[in-house]
């Protein structure tokens, strides 16, 4: 699957480097800044609407810009689902329509559950290429109104649907199938991947956005019901709804509202994989997100050292271990003892699932991208309150679509 990492980062592989820190080169024309960020509350079986969760998160991202509707030449919504469960596609237009927008250019980008990564990286491109001077990236996942049945069939397009989705392959049993490889190559316990759970729920009970505010120890990761051997409940991030929108610029005077930081996209990569797990040469080496990461670092010429947050994509608990391995944070096979020694907790060495991760803040899969990306403006701004990595000034994300090939 595809990888965006944005530094800020983003993986499928996306990545993008989001960064204070002044004097970086992002390898474009121009500086692209984050100028607002806006998130609604992610919920479940609250029966919203499209329109309705993507437009409040659009104004909510104008509001935090101090910025009228008026601004924004470009929308570019990540949706993976809409005209699947919902019956509705064309998502640009109906969420322009919904924020008062106007008559601006508005796509729909659908990259699975990266699709919110690459929403971002078309945001990027558009204003660091010089087309537009201010757009606005949004995300919407409506998810838990249909049958959770039609749901997981609509998530398993994400794979190979030939040789995986078709045979009745889901995203619970190929990420079960890496879990297995894990622990057998490296004689780890499943016990070994709860801290990545159970950090992803002590973070989420301080963020007003998250949807399982429910806090787990060991042994509830351990007795809960496994749902496809070894996945356990815990292991999974859960289906839910939600939309998520951050403004990006050219002009860094509007990047800084009343006077605050502002915060920098200083670089953006992308990257994909072979499509189905079974043809992969090794199905724990993630290309797509070691790329990615690489290429985000480079641009925005930081270490892995000077990140000081990696929000990745925490689908499941092995794709988080995975994720923290192949983009370069811990070698290859010391990812839960890395976890199990603290080292992803806010005041760790390298903090993920700062506000619940998609484990527990939620995974309204094409919304997830732009909710990384607006939780790390937060806490490059100093506004993520109990939740905030003091002394932030550099947060790589990660968004992935599929397992782990974009």
């Amino acid at each position: 699957r595809p990888a965006r990492s944005v530094a800020m980062g983003r993986a499928a592989g996306k990545a993008a480097l989001l960064t204070l820190r002044r004097g970086f080169s992002s390898g474009s024309p121009r500086p692209v800044y984050v100028a607002g960020q806006g998130m609604i509350n992610v919920t479940r079986k609250k029966s919203p609407t499209l329109a309705g969760m993507g437009g409040a998160a659009i104004k909510a991202a104008l509001a935090d810009a101090g910025m009228d509707s008026s601004v924004p030449q470009a929308l570019y919504v990540g949706n993976m689902m809409s005209g699947m469960l919902s019956q509705q596609q064309h998502m640009g237009p109906l969420l322009a329509n919904a924020a008062g927008l106007g008559n601006v250019e508005a796509a729909t980008v659908e990259a699975c559950c990266g699709s919110g990564g690459a929403a971002l990286r078309w945001g990027y491109m558009a204003v660091a290429s010089g087309i537009y001077e201010t757009v606005v990236v949004a995300g919407a996942e409506l998810m838990t109104d249909a049958d959770v049945a039609r749901t997981t069939e609509g998530l398993a397009t994400a794979s190979h649907w030939e040789k995986e989705g078709s045979k009745g392959a889901t995203f619970v049993s190929l990420n079960g199938t890496l879990m297995k490889e894990y622990i057998k190559r490296y004689g780890v316990t499943h016990e070994a991947f709860a801290p990545f759970a159970l950090t992803a729920h002590n973070n989420a009970l301080s963020a007003e956005h998250s949807t399982l505010k429910k806090k787990i120890d060991l042994e509830t990761f351990e007795t809960a019901r496994t749902i496809t051997d070894p996945i356990k409940l815990f292991d999974a991030s859960p289906m839910c709804d939600g939309a998520a929108a951050i403004v990006l610029t050219a002009d860094k005077a509007l990047a800084s509202p009343g006077g605050r930081a502002a915060v920098r996209v200083c670089g953006s990569a992308a990257a994909s994989d072979i499509l189905a797990v079974e043809d992969r040469p090794d199905p724990l080496h993630l290309r797509a997100v070691e790329k990615s990461a690489k290429d985000a670092l480079a641009q925005g010429g930081l270490s892995h050292k000077e990140v000081d947050i990696f929000e990745l994509h925490d689908a499941y608990t092995i794709m988080a271990c995975l994720s923290l391995e192949n983009a370069g944070f811990v070698p290859r096979g010391e990812g839960t003892a890395f976890a199990g020694q603290g080292g992803i907790e806010l005041k760790g060495e390298v903090p993920m699932a700062t506000f619940g991760g998609l484990k527990a803040r939620g995974h309204p899969v094409g919304a997830t991208g732009v909710y990384q990306a607006a939780e790390m403006a937060r806490q490059l701004t100093g506004r993520a309150g109990a939740n905030q990595v003091e002394g932030a000034q550099a947060a790589l994300i990660q968004n992935i679509g599929g397992d782990g090939s974009p």
